[in-house]
Protein backbone atom coordinates (compact mmCIF):
# COMPACT_ATOMS: atom_id res chain seq x y z
CA UNK A 1 0.00 0.00 0.00
CA UNK A 2 1.41 3.29 -1.33
CA UNK A 3 1.79 6.53 1.14
CA UNK A 4 -0.93 8.59 -1.01
CA UNK A 5 -3.35 5.94 0.08
CA UNK A 6 -2.37 5.18 3.33
CA UNK A 7 -2.92 9.46 3.40
CA UNK A 8 -6.54 9.01 1.83
CA UNK A 9 -7.41 6.35 4.17
CA UNK A 10 -6.25 8.33 7.08
CA UNK A 11 -7.82 11.21 6.42
CA UNK A 12 -11.10 8.85 5.93
CA UNK A 13 -10.99 7.67 9.14
CA UNK A 14 -10.29 10.88 11.41
CA UNK A 15 -13.28 12.50 9.06
CA UNK A 16 -15.33 9.82 10.47
CA UNK A 17 -14.18 9.48 13.74
CA UNK A 18 -14.27 13.35 14.36
CA UNK A 19 -17.68 13.81 12.39
CA UNK A 20 -20.07 14.05 15.44
CA UNK A 21 -17.96 16.55 17.41
CA UNK A 22 -17.75 19.47 14.19
CA UNK A 23 -20.98 18.19 11.98
CA UNK A 24 -23.61 18.98 14.46
CA UNK A 25 -22.50 22.75 15.26
CA UNK A 26 -21.86 23.31 11.65
CA UNK A 27 -25.56 22.44 10.88
CA UNK A 28 -27.18 24.49 13.56
CA UNK A 29 -25.39 27.41 11.55
CA UNK A 30 -26.62 26.40 8.89
CA UNK A 31 -29.76 26.04 9.37
CA UNK A 32 -30.20 29.77 11.84
CA UNK A 33 -28.93 31.13 8.69
CA UNK A 34 -31.42 29.12 5.96
CA UNK A 35 -34.30 29.82 8.65
CA UNK A 36 -33.80 33.93 8.58
CA UNK A 37 -33.46 33.88 4.87
CA UNK A 38 -36.55 32.35 4.48
CA UNK A 39 -38.30 33.60 7.32
CA UNK A 40 -36.45 36.96 7.32
CA UNK A 41 -35.50 38.77 10.72
CA UNK A 42 -37.95 40.12 12.45
CA UNK A 43 -38.28 41.83 15.75
CA UNK A 44 -36.56 43.09 18.55
CA UNK A 45 -34.50 40.56 20.86
CA UNK A 46 -34.61 40.95 24.56
CA UNK A 47 -32.53 41.28 25.80
CA UNK A 48 -29.65 42.52 23.93
CA UNK A 49 -27.63 45.28 22.91
CA UNK A 50 -30.19 46.76 22.13
CA UNK A 51 -32.28 46.02 24.90
CA UNK A 52 -30.54 45.02 28.02
CA UNK A 53 -31.94 42.46 30.79
CA UNK A 54 -32.91 44.99 33.21
CA UNK A 55 -35.70 45.60 31.09
CA UNK A 56 -36.88 42.19 30.70
CA UNK A 57 -39.37 42.15 33.02
CA UNK A 58 -40.46 46.37 32.69
CA UNK A 59 -41.42 45.81 28.82
CA UNK A 60 -42.78 42.54 29.37
CA UNK A 61 -45.28 43.70 32.10
CA UNK A 62 -46.34 46.79 30.19
CA UNK A 63 -49.51 46.83 28.78
CA UNK A 64 -48.53 48.22 25.42
CA UNK A 65 -46.66 44.69 25.19
CA UNK A 66 -49.80 43.14 25.34
CA UNK A 67 -50.27 41.70 21.56
CA UNK A 68 -50.74 37.96 20.72
CA UNK A 69 -50.21 36.89 17.41
CA UNK A 70 -51.89 39.32 14.90
CA UNK A 71 -49.70 41.57 13.03
CA UNK A 72 -46.38 39.49 13.19
CA UNK A 73 -45.22 36.96 10.48
CA UNK A 74 -43.57 34.83 13.31
CA UNK A 75 -46.91 34.14 14.09
CA UNK A 76 -47.55 31.83 10.86
CA UNK A 77 -44.46 29.70 12.34
CA UNK A 78 -46.03 29.10 15.59
CA UNK A 79 -49.49 28.56 14.31
CA UNK A 80 -48.17 26.37 11.74
CA UNK A 81 -46.56 24.28 14.36
CA UNK A 82 -49.32 24.32 17.35
CA UNK A 83 -52.31 23.30 14.26
CA UNK A 84 -54.77 22.53 14.36
CA UNK A 85 -56.04 24.75 17.30
CA UNK A 86 -53.91 27.46 17.61
CA UNK A 87 -56.74 30.06 16.93
CA UNK A 88 -57.98 28.92 20.10
CA UNK A 89 -55.65 28.69 22.30
CA UNK A 90 -55.10 30.88 25.54
CA UNK A 91 -51.85 31.49 24.78
CA UNK A 92 -52.59 33.05 21.14
CA UNK A 93 -55.94 34.73 21.24
CA UNK A 94 -55.90 38.67 21.61
CA UNK A 95 -57.34 40.25 24.79
CA UNK A 96 -61.10 40.88 24.56
CA UNK A 97 -64.32 38.55 25.11
CA UNK A 98 -63.41 35.31 23.31
CA UNK A 99 -59.95 35.39 25.71
CA UNK A 100 -61.90 36.19 29.06
CA UNK A 101 -64.09 33.20 28.29
CA UNK A 102 -61.40 30.71 27.18
CA UNK A 103 -59.40 31.85 29.92
CA UNK A 104 -62.57 30.80 32.50
CA UNK A 105 -62.65 27.14 31.41
CA UNK A 106 -59.22 26.96 31.98
CA UNK A 107 -59.26 28.20 35.30
CA UNK A 108 -62.09 26.00 36.05
CA UNK A 109 -60.44 23.14 34.93
CA UNK A 110 -57.27 24.15 36.84
CA UNK A 111 -59.16 24.78 39.95
CA UNK A 112 -58.77 21.13 41.74
CA UNK A 113 -57.41 20.84 45.24
CA UNK A 114 -53.68 20.33 45.51
CA UNK A 115 -54.96 16.38 47.41
CA UNK A 116 -56.75 16.03 44.26
CA UNK A 117 -53.62 17.00 41.67
CA UNK A 118 -51.68 14.66 43.74
CA UNK A 119 -54.02 11.55 43.81
CA UNK A 120 -54.77 11.95 40.39
CA UNK A 121 -51.03 12.08 39.42
CA UNK A 122 -50.25 8.75 41.81
CA UNK A 123 -52.90 7.07 40.10
CA UNK A 124 -51.70 8.03 36.47
CA UNK A 125 -47.69 7.85 37.21
CA UNK A 126 -47.18 5.14 39.76
CA UNK A 127 -48.03 2.44 36.99
CA UNK A 128 -45.00 3.88 34.61
CA UNK A 129 -42.81 3.97 37.07
CA UNK A 130 -43.35 0.61 39.04
CA UNK A 131 -40.55 -1.27 40.16
CA UNK A 132 -42.21 -4.46 38.51
CA UNK A 133 -41.69 -2.72 35.13
CA UNK A 134 -37.96 -2.57 35.48
CA UNK A 135 -35.67 -5.28 37.68
CA UNK A 136 -32.67 -3.98 37.34
CA UNK A 137 -30.93 -1.01 34.67
CA UNK A 138 -32.26 -0.38 31.48
CA UNK A 139 -31.41 2.41 29.19
CA UNK A 140 -34.81 4.57 28.03
CA UNK A 141 -35.51 8.23 26.17
CA UNK A 142 -37.52 10.26 28.94
CA UNK A 143 -39.45 11.72 26.51
CA UNK A 144 -41.30 8.89 25.36
CA UNK A 145 -41.63 7.52 28.93
CA UNK A 146 -42.84 10.01 30.55
CA UNK A 147 -45.65 11.85 27.95
CA UNK A 148 -47.77 8.57 28.38
CA UNK A 149 -48.27 9.37 32.35
CA UNK A 150 -49.50 12.95 31.13
CA UNK A 151 -51.48 11.70 28.78
CA UNK A 152 -53.12 10.04 30.88
CA UNK A 153 -53.51 12.47 33.53
CA UNK A 154 -54.89 15.42 31.54
CA UNK A 155 -57.29 12.93 29.96
CA UNK A 156 -58.71 12.04 33.13
CA UNK A 157 -58.65 15.47 34.22
CA UNK A 158 -61.12 17.08 31.40
CA UNK A 159 -63.21 13.93 30.94
CA UNK A 160 -63.35 12.32 34.16
CA UNK A 161 -63.00 9.10 33.18
CA UNK A 162 -60.06 6.44 33.10
CA UNK A 163 -57.75 6.93 29.58
CA UNK A 164 -58.22 3.40 27.86
CA UNK A 165 -55.32 2.30 25.44
CA UNK A 166 -57.18 2.84 22.36
CA UNK A 167 -57.80 6.76 23.33
CA UNK A 168 -54.12 7.06 24.68
CA UNK A 169 -52.48 6.03 21.52
CA UNK A 170 -54.60 8.65 19.81
CA UNK A 171 -53.64 11.21 22.36
CA UNK A 172 -49.56 10.11 22.17
CA UNK A 173 -49.48 10.25 18.40
CA UNK A 174 -50.69 13.55 17.93
CA UNK A 175 -48.55 15.05 20.95
CA UNK A 176 -45.46 13.41 19.71
CA UNK A 177 -46.19 14.45 16.58
CA UNK A 178 -46.20 18.28 17.73
CA UNK A 179 -43.26 17.99 19.99
CA UNK A 180 -41.19 16.21 17.49
CA UNK A 181 -42.33 19.38 14.74
CA UNK A 182 -41.36 21.86 17.32
CA UNK A 183 -38.03 20.37 17.39
CA UNK A 184 -37.77 20.17 13.82
CA UNK A 185 -36.84 16.13 14.68
CA UNK A 186 -40.25 15.28 12.13
CA UNK A 187 -42.71 17.11 9.62
CA UNK A 188 -46.37 18.16 10.70
CA UNK A 189 -48.93 15.51 10.54
CA UNK A 190 -52.16 17.14 9.86
CA UNK A 191 -53.90 14.01 9.13
CA UNK A 192 -52.56 12.48 12.76
CA UNK A 193 -53.98 15.70 14.11
CA UNK A 194 -56.78 15.87 12.48
CA UNK A 195 -57.96 12.43 13.88
CA UNK A 196 -57.55 14.04 17.36
CA UNK A 197 -59.71 16.59 16.53
CA UNK A 198 -62.72 14.50 15.37
CA UNK A 199 -62.10 12.20 18.57
CA UNK A 200 -62.64 15.21 20.93
CA UNK A 201 -65.67 16.54 18.78
CA UNK A 202 -67.38 12.94 19.47
CA UNK A 203 -66.07 13.56 22.78
CA UNK A 204 -67.74 16.48 23.07
CA UNK A 205 -70.86 15.78 21.59
CA UNK A 206 -71.27 12.95 23.96
CA UNK A 207 -71.10 15.24 26.76
CA UNK A 208 -68.29 13.85 28.13
CA UNK A 209 -66.79 17.53 29.18
CA UNK A 210 -67.88 18.19 32.36
CA UNK A 211 -67.41 22.39 32.48
CA UNK A 212 -69.33 25.14 31.29
CA UNK A 213 -67.89 26.58 28.51
CA UNK A 214 -69.43 30.11 28.69
CA UNK A 215 -69.82 31.86 24.55
CA UNK A 216 -71.11 31.04 21.26
CA UNK A 217 -68.61 28.91 20.33
CA UNK A 218 -69.22 25.80 18.22
CA UNK A 219 -68.57 22.18 19.18
CA UNK A 220 -65.25 22.29 16.69
CA UNK A 221 -64.11 25.49 18.32
CA UNK A 222 -64.48 23.84 21.71
CA UNK A 223 -62.29 20.76 20.42
CA UNK A 224 -59.87 22.69 19.33
CA UNK A 225 -59.40 24.51 22.35
CA UNK A 226 -58.96 21.43 24.66
CA UNK A 227 -56.54 20.72 21.46
CA UNK A 228 -54.29 23.02 21.83
CA UNK A 229 -54.15 24.04 25.73
CA UNK A 230 -54.49 20.65 26.85
CA UNK A 231 -53.77 17.95 24.33
CA UNK A 232 -50.91 19.55 22.89
CA UNK A 233 -49.21 22.53 25.34
CA UNK A 234 -50.29 20.68 28.42
CA UNK A 235 -48.68 17.26 27.57
CA UNK A 236 -45.54 18.55 25.71
CA UNK A 237 -44.60 21.21 28.10
CA UNK A 238 -45.21 18.54 30.99
CA UNK A 239 -43.18 16.36 29.22
CA UNK A 240 -40.12 18.56 28.92
CA UNK A 241 -40.59 20.19 32.23
CA UNK A 242 -39.78 16.20 33.46
CA UNK A 243 -37.68 15.33 30.74
CA UNK A 244 -34.95 18.43 31.93
CA UNK A 245 -35.29 17.55 35.98
CA UNK A 246 -34.56 13.87 35.56
CA UNK A 247 -31.74 14.49 33.02
CA UNK A 248 -30.44 17.71 35.11
CA UNK A 249 -30.63 15.13 38.28
CA UNK A 250 -28.59 12.79 36.32
CA UNK A 251 -25.43 13.58 36.34
CA UNK A 252 -25.78 14.95 40.08
CA UNK A 253 -26.45 11.81 41.92
CA UNK A 254 -25.65 13.37 45.47
CA UNK A 255 -28.71 15.43 44.98
CA UNK A 256 -31.11 12.48 44.34
CA UNK A 257 -30.00 11.19 46.92
CA UNK A 258 -30.75 14.26 49.01
CA UNK A 259 -34.29 14.23 47.53
CA UNK A 260 -35.08 10.99 48.54
CA UNK A 261 -33.39 11.06 52.24
CA UNK A 262 -35.21 14.49 52.65
CA UNK A 263 -39.09 13.82 51.30
CA UNK A 264 -40.33 16.16 53.38
CA UNK A 265 -38.23 19.17 52.70
CA UNK A 266 -39.99 21.04 50.28
CA UNK A 267 -37.23 23.96 49.76
CA UNK A 268 -34.73 21.14 48.28
CA UNK A 269 -37.47 20.09 45.74
CA UNK A 270 -38.04 24.28 45.32
CA UNK A 271 -34.64 24.62 44.63
CA UNK A 272 -34.14 21.22 41.99
CA UNK A 273 -37.24 22.67 39.75
CA UNK A 274 -36.00 26.88 39.70
CA UNK A 275 -33.00 25.88 38.80
CA UNK A 276 -34.41 23.61 36.23
CA UNK A 277 -36.37 26.06 34.93
CA UNK A 278 -34.14 28.46 34.86
CA UNK A 279 -31.54 26.46 32.57
CA UNK A 280 -34.46 24.97 30.65
CA UNK A 281 -37.33 27.63 30.37
CA UNK A 282 -40.46 25.90 29.11
CA UNK A 283 -40.63 28.72 26.62
CA UNK A 284 -37.82 29.42 24.16
CA UNK A 285 -39.14 32.87 22.47
CA UNK A 286 -42.10 34.46 23.27
CA UNK A 287 -43.20 37.10 20.92
CA UNK A 288 -45.60 40.23 21.76
CA UNK A 289 -46.71 42.68 19.40
CA UNK A 290 -46.75 45.84 20.76
CA UNK A 291 -50.14 47.64 20.53
CA UNK A 292 -48.84 51.58 21.68
CA UNK A 293 -45.20 53.07 21.42
CA UNK A 294 -42.84 51.68 24.55
CA UNK A 295 -40.25 54.21 25.86
CA UNK A 296 -36.53 52.62 26.79
CA UNK A 297 -34.23 54.47 27.52
CA UNK A 298 -33.33 57.36 25.43
CA UNK A 299 -34.95 55.20 22.38
CA UNK A 300 -38.59 54.53 21.64
CA UNK A 301 -40.02 51.56 20.87
CA UNK A 302 -42.95 51.70 17.74
CA UNK A 303 -46.12 50.23 17.64
CA UNK A 304 -46.65 47.41 15.97
CA UNK A 305 -42.91 46.22 16.89
CA UNK A 306 -42.70 42.47 17.43
CA UNK A 307 -40.69 42.21 20.67
CA UNK A 308 -39.18 38.30 20.99
CA UNK A 309 -38.50 37.84 24.29
CA UNK A 310 -35.57 35.40 25.02
CA UNK A 311 -35.69 33.30 28.45
CA UNK A 312 -32.99 31.21 28.17
CA UNK A 313 -30.44 33.92 27.80
CA UNK A 314 -32.10 36.49 30.25
CA UNK A 315 -32.09 33.41 32.70
CA UNK A 316 -28.14 32.91 32.10
CA UNK A 317 -27.70 37.47 32.76
CA UNK A 318 -26.75 37.61 36.35
CA UNK A 319 -25.71 34.52 37.77
CA UNK A 320 -22.25 32.80 39.09
CA UNK A 321 -21.48 29.69 36.43
CA UNK A 322 -24.79 30.82 34.73
CA UNK A 323 -24.24 27.54 32.36
CA UNK A 324 -24.32 24.49 35.58
CA UNK A 325 -27.35 23.05 37.51
CA UNK A 326 -26.79 24.31 40.58
CA UNK A 327 -29.69 23.90 42.48
CA UNK A 328 -28.30 24.66 45.78
CA UNK A 329 -27.79 28.86 44.46
CA UNK A 330 -31.10 29.19 45.15
CA UNK A 331 -30.52 28.99 49.11
CA UNK A 332 -28.81 32.31 48.87
CA UNK A 333 -30.85 34.68 46.03
CA UNK A 334 -34.13 35.33 45.34
CA UNK A 335 -35.98 34.14 42.46
CA UNK A 336 -37.93 37.67 42.79
CA UNK A 337 -35.01 39.32 42.73
CA UNK A 338 -32.94 37.14 39.86
CA UNK A 339 -33.58 37.32 36.45
CA UNK A 340 -35.79 34.49 36.48
CA UNK A 341 -39.83 34.63 35.27
CA UNK A 342 -40.14 31.28 34.08
CA UNK A 343 -44.28 31.49 33.33
CA UNK A 344 -44.19 34.84 32.35
CA UNK A 345 -45.47 37.98 34.54
CA UNK A 346 -49.20 38.55 35.96
CA UNK A 347 -49.64 42.05 34.75
CA UNK A 348 -49.46 40.50 31.24
CA UNK A 349 -51.15 37.18 30.92
CA UNK A 350 -48.91 35.17 32.96
CA UNK A 351 -49.26 30.98 32.67
CA UNK A 352 -52.25 29.91 34.23
CA UNK A 353 -50.81 26.56 35.06
CA UNK A 354 -48.11 28.31 37.07
CA UNK A 355 -48.63 26.69 41.06
CA UNK A 356 -50.71 23.76 39.11
CA UNK A 357 -47.14 22.33 37.17
CA UNK A 358 -45.35 22.99 39.85
CA UNK A 359 -47.54 20.68 42.03
CA UNK A 360 -47.30 18.30 39.40
CA UNK A 361 -43.64 18.18 38.95
CA UNK A 362 -42.82 17.72 42.92
CA UNK A 363 -44.79 15.05 42.94
CA UNK A 364 -43.68 13.35 39.75
CA UNK A 365 -40.47 14.08 41.19
CA UNK A 366 -41.32 11.71 44.57
CA UNK A 367 -42.58 8.88 42.53
CA UNK A 368 -40.02 8.36 40.11
CA UNK A 369 -36.71 8.86 42.80
CA UNK A 370 -38.32 6.69 45.26
CA UNK A 371 -38.21 3.73 42.22
CA UNK A 372 -35.04 4.43 40.23
CA UNK A 373 -31.67 6.62 40.13
CA UNK A 374 -31.00 8.15 36.83
CA UNK A 375 -28.56 8.08 35.20
CA UNK A 376 -26.93 9.96 31.68
CA UNK A 377 -23.92 11.37 30.18
CA UNK A 378 -25.98 13.28 26.90
CA UNK A 379 -25.79 16.26 25.95
CA UNK A 380 -28.66 17.99 27.92
CA UNK A 381 -30.13 21.29 25.70
CA UNK A 382 -33.25 23.10 26.11
CA UNK A 383 -34.89 21.45 22.92
CA UNK A 384 -33.81 18.06 23.71
CA UNK A 385 -33.52 16.68 20.25
CA UNK A 386 -32.36 13.31 21.57
CA UNK A 387 -35.53 12.85 23.99
CA UNK A 388 -33.44 12.21 27.14
CA UNK A 389 -31.51 9.42 26.88
CA UNK A 390 -31.17 7.89 30.40
CA UNK A 391 -30.38 5.05 32.31
CA UNK A 392 -32.94 3.79 34.65
CA UNK A 393 -31.90 1.79 37.89
CA UNK A 394 -34.01 0.22 40.21
CA UNK A 395 -33.15 0.94 44.11
CA UNK A 396 -33.67 -2.65 44.81
CA UNK A 397 -30.86 -3.56 42.12
CA UNK A 398 -27.12 -2.53 42.76
CA UNK A 399 -24.99 -0.99 39.35
CA UNK A 400 -21.66 -1.81 39.62
CA UNK A 401 -18.44 0.84 39.21
CA UNK A 402 -17.54 -0.45 36.02
CA UNK A 403 -20.91 -1.34 34.32
CA UNK A 404 -22.10 2.69 35.29
CA UNK A 405 -19.40 3.45 33.30
CA UNK A 406 -19.82 1.29 30.43
CA UNK A 407 -23.25 1.97 30.44
CA UNK A 408 -22.42 6.23 30.14
CA UNK A 409 -19.28 5.25 27.98
CA UNK A 410 -22.16 3.56 25.63
CA UNK A 411 -24.74 6.04 26.10
CA UNK A 412 -22.24 9.15 25.20
CA UNK A 413 -20.77 7.60 22.24
CA UNK A 414 -24.41 6.78 21.20
CA UNK A 415 -25.62 10.68 21.85
CA UNK A 416 -22.60 11.37 19.62
CA UNK A 417 -23.50 9.97 16.77
CA UNK A 418 -27.12 10.28 17.06
CA UNK A 419 -26.73 14.21 16.46
CA UNK A 420 -25.49 13.63 13.34
CA UNK A 421 -28.32 12.28 11.66
CA UNK A 422 -30.69 14.72 13.96
CA UNK A 423 -28.96 17.61 13.22
CA UNK A 424 -29.08 17.20 9.37
CA UNK A 425 -32.89 15.83 9.78
CA UNK A 426 -33.77 19.39 11.55
CA UNK A 427 -31.95 21.29 9.28
CA UNK A 428 -34.13 19.22 6.58
CA UNK A 429 -37.40 18.95 8.19
CA UNK A 430 -36.80 22.75 9.59
CA UNK A 431 -35.95 24.23 6.38
CA UNK A 432 -39.25 22.22 4.80
CA UNK A 433 -41.84 23.43 7.56
CA UNK A 434 -40.72 26.99 7.87
CA UNK A 435 -40.82 27.48 3.96
CA UNK A 436 -44.72 25.33 4.50
CA UNK A 437 -45.68 27.85 7.06
CA UNK A 438 -44.97 30.98 4.85
CA UNK A 439 -46.51 30.10 2.27
CA UNK A 440 -50.60 28.78 3.95
CA UNK A 441 -49.86 32.27 6.36
CA UNK A 442 -52.28 30.93 9.12
CA UNK A 443 -52.03 34.10 11.15
CA UNK A 444 -52.30 36.43 8.68
CA UNK A 445 -55.17 34.58 6.65
CA UNK A 446 -57.00 34.00 10.43
CA UNK A 447 -56.99 37.70 10.99
CA UNK A 448 -57.96 38.89 7.91
CA UNK A 449 -61.51 36.64 8.45
CA UNK A 450 -64.94 38.07 8.28
CA UNK A 451 -65.63 36.21 11.51
CA UNK A 452 -63.14 38.27 13.32
CA UNK A 453 -63.55 41.22 12.03
CA UNK A 454 -67.22 41.05 13.33
CA UNK A 455 -66.44 39.87 17.03
CA UNK A 456 -63.14 41.74 17.70
CA UNK A 457 -63.66 43.18 20.50
CA UNK A 458 -61.16 46.01 22.36
CA UNK A 459 -60.38 45.45 25.50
Amino acid sequence: MDGKVISILGISILFLITLPYWLPPLVVKLRIFLFTKVNGEEGISIPSDRINASEFRRIYSNKSASGRSEGANLSNLFWYWLSPGAEMHQEHIENGEEYNQIASVTKAVLSISNQEIETLLQKCGAPAFSETMIKSWKIIKLRDFIMPIWVRFFYELIFGESCSKEDEKIILKHSSNVVSALKCCALRDMPTRNVLTKFLIDKLNQGKFKYDFPGNFSVEEKALYLQGVFFTTAIVQMSDAMVHTFLALSKRIDIQKDLVQNKDNARLYDNVITETLRLYPLFGIAHRITKDAIQVDDQNVKEGSVLCFNYPKYHRIGYDNPDEFIPERWNTISKGKSNYMPFGIGTNRSCPASNFSLILMKKTMSIGLNQFTFHSSVEHTRSLPNRGSCILVSKKYKLTKGKRIALLSFLKIQDQWEKVYVSISQLLFGFIMILHARNLKLTTSYYQKERYNKQKITP
